[in-house]
């Protein structure tokens, strides 16, 4: 009995952190690819992910947890355009995301956009009060636009 509750146990655990995952691209004309082949919404998350507070809270209030892992692995590609400080990137990966910084027009971090499955944008989001479920609601307004 003893070990069929910790294999259980180890069961749930496992689906847990998996459920955690998410699948980050650095490519946005990857992203719509999938996006335009899923129809799901583009994520395009702007972000200083080794130096800004607010993108770090983001990071752990909505985008570590389970709940959000979930809703994206069904509705979302998300793309990670990324600014740090001390982490390494290519000079082309610096240069595309400059570029995405530039069209989008992206003055400060976090900045969230969102685009449809054509690739149109539909909204632009922050950091937000109230985890997963304020940041799901948000992004569910922006479905059927």
């Amino acid at each position: 009995m003893k070990k069929w509750m910790l294999t259980l146990l180890f069961s749930m655990v496992v689906v847990a952190a998996n459920a955690a995952e998410l699948n980050w691209l650095t490519s946005l004309p990857d992203a719509q690819a999938k996006a335009k082949a899923d129809n799901k919404l583009v994520m395009m998350d702007f972000t200083g992910s080794d130096w800004c507070g607010w993108c770090i809270k983001l990071n752990k209030e909505v985008f570590s947890q389970p709940e959000f892992a979930e809703y994206a692995a069904q509705n979302l590609v998300l793309v990670e355009v990324d600014f740090p400080r001390k982490k390494q990137q290519s000079k082309e990966l610096k240069a595309a995301n400059q570029a995405l910084q530039e069209r989008f027009r992206v003055r400060g971090y976090p900045t969230i956009i969102v685009l449809n499955s054509q690739g149109k944008q539909v909204g632009e989001l922050g950091y937000m009060k109230g985890g997963p479920k304020a940041f799901i609601a948000e992004l569910d307004k922006l479905k059927g636009k």
